[in-house]
């Protein structure tokens, strides 16, 4: 059930990720929505192993969209489109 609850949260996420940081994402709004969901993941995986917070807390949604953004700046670093 919480692999569920991880997929709800990462979905409302890369919505949040995406009207944070509007702009050309080579992927469109799908590819950004799946990048939330594994932000939601590496965030929520790397604060429960480091003891920050445990799962349900208020806490792990704010750095769950710091991941998703972080995750989506390196993806927009690595898959932007090249002018010519």
């Amino acid at each position: 059930m919480e692999i569920i609850t991880m997929l709800v949260i990462g979905l409302l996420v890369g919505i949040v990720a995406k009207f944070l940081m509007p702009g050309d994402d080579p992927g469109g709004i799908i590819m950004t929505i799946v990048l939330g969901i594994a932000g939601s993941f590496v965030a929520g995986f790397l604060g429960r192993a480091a003891g920050w917070y445990s799962a349900g807390e208020p806490i792990s949604f704010i750095a769950s969209v710091v991941g998703a953004i972080v995750l989506l700046l390196l993806y927009r670093l690595m898959f932007r489109r090249r002018r010519l």
